[in-house]
């Protein structure tokens, strides 16, 4: 007998954009799951309506193996809705329900309260705040900036001998040869220092944490990290966070990192320039540090890559 589904059009819709970005040999695969292979789906749309009308419910579908936890992630991130790289697949689950619990109540207050005037209105507000988002955070982009940060200063903090980590992979290698550093610190007296070659990059970032004995930990949230990639392909990151040695938060940091893929190195990412400030602050003990918001817009981003 054939489960009939409670999805809303919200809920359907949604499902329908997720089944959208996983690949064939998953979705087919999500197919014979959820019918026990009684229907063979002959090509990706059949599929998805398959999927979808097989569905009991949209937490039941969110569950299922084949939807992984960065297909949730990315869906979110499409959507406007940024979420630490770190987080949990059940997290994920619960919060795209919630955004669909969300429009379904802004759909029924459309129904209850608008005339056809103020829902196009609303329409056209929508419409330019997707636009806005889109413009400003590029899905994959963003993605790759929360990706390249997770690693870079999980990378960069391995270094510290107080941590009692074993040491990654650092060094030279993971920057351009004509690599740029400009380092700006503020703490009691302000200090410029520029280098130039990834020997010297590498070394001046790595004594940071190795000699210096710093702890850098970035805000990953939507608020103090932001990607984009300028009109040359250069992907810029920027990131702000707090720094620390032992339990005490020293300060803040603010970094932007410009990237180009290299296509000598299997064509992966490396660093063309970095841009560091350091401020000081009053040394806190034992207590919970604000996560630092970024200050810089899209088009203070894009100088930069001009600089």
């Amino acid at each position: 007998m054939r489960n009939m589904s409670t999805l809303s059009e919200v809920e359907r819709s949604g499902c329908l954009k997720l089944l959208k970005l996983l690949s064939d040999v998953d979705l087919f695969s999500l197919c014979d799951t959820v019918t026990n292979k009684m229907i063979a789906a002959e090509n990706v749309t059949e599929a998805r309506e398959t999927i979808l009308s097989f569905s009991k419910n949209a937490e039941e579908l969110l569950k299922r193996k084949k939807v992984h936890r960065d297909i949730i992630f990315k869906y979110l991130a499409k959507e406007g809705v940024f979420m630490s790289i770190n987080i949990e697949k059940h997290q994920l689950v619960k919060r795209t329900l919630e955004l669909w619990s969300t429009e379904m109540a802004a759909v029924k207050e459309h129904i209850q309260q608008g005339t056809d005037d103020s829902a196009e209105r609303r329409r056209k507000r929508t419409e330019d705040d997707t636009s806005n988002v889109e413009t400003d955070y590029d899905c994959e982009t963003l993605i790759l900036g929360q990706q390249f940060c997770s690693w870079f200063f999980q990378l960069l903090n391995s270094q510290n001998p107080l941590l009692g980590q074993q040491p990654q992979d650092w060094g030279p290698q993971h920057f351009w040869t004509d690599a740029k550093l400009r380092l700006f610190s503020s703490a009691g007296s302000e200090q410029m220092e520029e280098f130039v070659g990834a020997e010297l990059v590498s070394c001046r970032l790595l004594a940071l944490t190795k000699e210096e004995r710093l702890h850098f930990s970035p805000n990953l949230e939507a608020n103090g990290l932001k990607a984009l990639t300028s009109p040359h392909g250069l992907v810029l990151v920027a990131v702000a966070g707090t720094i620390h040695r032992d339990s005490v938060c020293l300060g803040i940091f603010e970094q932007i990192f410009g990237l180009i893929r290299s296509p000598m190195d299997n064509n992966c990412w490396k660093i063309k320039f970095v841009k560091m400030i350091i401020r000081g602050q009053d040394s806190m003990i034992g207590t919970q540090t604000p996560a630092p918001a970024l200050m810089y817009s899209s088009s203070d981003l894009l100088m930069l890559s001009t600089q």
